[in-house]
């Protein structure tokens, strides 16, 4: 998403994934969409020209190109762009704290932190780490947040992959022995604003709320739905991208 003086542009991808856009209030006014495509050099230079700031909110996280060089040509457009005074860049928690160290109780994971990709595999870490590096050669003014599973209500009628894993936990029989640091949706979207606007902001963000067990976010729904059925016991899983949780 990038932001001008009176309006914001969405890029068109899949036309289902947008629809619920189309339907907000004062899209006619505040609301442009253009074609763009992540692996072509130069597609976004007409998105962000003339434009005050741009967010890159996200990328599919299971692609090297479209996470990593997607990444850095839409940086490389901004850069070209003269009107682009700050980019604010959708991390996450897997680009924090996954090191080939383990996290002890008194251990304080903060944005100082950041994962090794040889342990966790995530591309997130390697888009971020491009993107610094990026930043910093061009003289790009950088905020990145860097958030753990985004719960709260959704307004797309899709399921993403943070909402996926409290339905998984109704597919039972095991759900896994670990952590979910999660933070509302809400005040994912509130951080990104504020880190565009306030002119101090500065460097990388994160942004959990708390990190229950998985246990007790099965309590909590089994009381919202006690006539359906939920995992029961845990299983300890193999640590791989696809099912550790940072804690």
């Amino acid at each position: 998403m990038v932001v001008g003086q009176t309006s914001s542009m969405y890029l068109i991808a899949d036309r289902k994934k947008i629809e619920h856009l189309l339907r907000l209030d004062g899209v006619e006014e505040r609301l442009k969409l253009f074609n763009a495509d992540l692996l072509e050099e130069g597609s976004f230079d007409s998105v962000v020209d003339g434009c005050d700031g741009v967010f890159h909110m996200a990328s599919p996280v299971e692609l090297i190109d479209p996470t990593v060089k997607g990444t850095l040509k839409v940086l490389k457009s901004c850069a070209k762009a003269k009107s682009v005074r700050r980019v604010v860049l959708t991390s996450s928690t897997a680009a924090v704290a996954f090191t080939r160290q383990p996290i002890n109780v008194d251990d304080i994971v903060d944005e100082t932190w950041f994962s090794v990709a040889s342990v966790c595999e995530e591309l997130e870490t390697l888009a971020e780490k491009a993107t610094w590096k990026f930043a910093e050669e061009n003289g790009l003014d950088l905020v990145t947040t860097n958030a753990g599973y985004k719960l709260g209500p959704p307004l797309q009628p899709i399921i993403n992959f943070s909402v996926e894993i409290i339905l998984d936990l109704f597919k039972g029989p095991t759900y896994p022995n670990g952590y979910v640091p999660n933070v509302d949706v809400r005040d994912v979207a509130n951080a990104h604003i504020q880190a565009f606007e306030i002119a101090s902001a500065s460097g990388r963000y994160c942004l959990v709320d708390s990190s229950p067990h998985f246990s007790d976010i099965i309590e909590i729904l089994r009381k919202s739905f006690p006539n359906l059925k939920l995992a029961e016991k845990y299983v300890t899983v193999a640590v791989n991208p696809s099912n550790i949780l940072v804690a």
